[in-house]
């Protein structure tokens, strides 16, 4: 599958569970304004946990696999050449340090850290945890999906009425907005939780059909997106484009399966 060998996958886990509990949830319910900055607006902020744990993952990742280089969000936000190395021949891990900030700063228990290791463009392994209530779901490329060890499958195939799932209209254009929001009442429930790992987690547990988002970032979708096809899932940007983690543009939409996918792209957008 690869052309380097691959870490263990639980001493990943455990490198996060570890780094987690030591520089996330001390910070979590107790930050006040000083702890938590603006980057580019309101709703894009980064607090003392982000960076601390950040600042622990890139060397003890670097180290479980030498010769790997690493991409960190909040390190790219400060240099976007960091992105770059996606496409070279190293392999990279791609670290969401604590994904779902907002939740995080206003004392919500909806986050998570995510990693993912690509290699020459293409994610090979995932992994997201909750540190709130333990969840780590894992997965390999080839080798299915786990949640806390055990395998996982995406919901089965249901009706468009009966789809529930994440359908944000944050990060597009406005037209395509409004044409969502119109569209979208031919769906059910909506759930949206402004954390691209719950709403992953959501999907391997079989509780959510289906997510739509508009931007592309790797710390966000590499892992969920390699995990929700290992546990059965099938994915595309909008226009049927495989995602690769070096896309940086465009919307990219998961269903159950193919078929499910195309009621949803024709119904949301054609």
């Amino acid at each position: 599958m690869t052309g380097f060998p691959l870490p263990d996958i639980d001493q990943v886990s455990d490198l996060i569970r570890s780094v987690a509990r030591t520089e996330i949830m001390p910070y979590f319910q107790k930050l006040d304004a000083s702890g938590i900055r603006q980057k580019t607006g309101p709703t894009d902020l980064v607090t003392l946990a982000d960076e601390a744990a950040e600042r622990a993952l890139t060397p003890a990742l670097s180290a479980l696999l030498p010769g790997s280089r690493v991409i960190g969000e909040e390190a790219a936000s400060e240099d976007e050449r960091l992105l770059d190395r996606i496409h070279g021949d190293d392999p990279v891990w791609i670290i969401d340090p604590v994904d779902g900030t907002i939740n995080f700063a206003q004392g919500r228990p909806m986050f998570a850290v995510i990693v993912a290791l690509a290699w020459k463009g293409e994610t090979v392994a995932g992994w997201i945890h909750d540190p709130v209530d333990g969840r780590m779901a894992t997965a390999v490329k080839g080798q299915g999906a786990r949640l806390n060890g055990n395998r996982v499958h995406v919901a089965p195939a249901v009706p468009l009425p009966r789809m529930v799932g994440a359908l944000s209209t944050r990060f597009c254009a406005e037209e395509m907005g409004r044409q969502l929001e119109e569209r979208s009442a031919g769906l059910g429930e909506r759930v949206c939780l402004s954390s691209a790992a719950q709403e992953y987690l959501r999907l391997l547990e079989g509780r959510a059909h289906y997510s739509l988002y508009h931007r592309l970032m790797p710390w966000d979708h590499a892992a969920g997106v390699l995990m929700h096809a290992e546990a059965g899932g099938y994915s595309a940007l909008i226009d049927g484009t495989p995602y690769r983690p070096g896309l940086l543009r465009g919307s990219i939409l998961l269903a159950p399966d193919r078929e499910s996918w195309q009621a949803l792209q024709g119904q949301l957008f054609g």
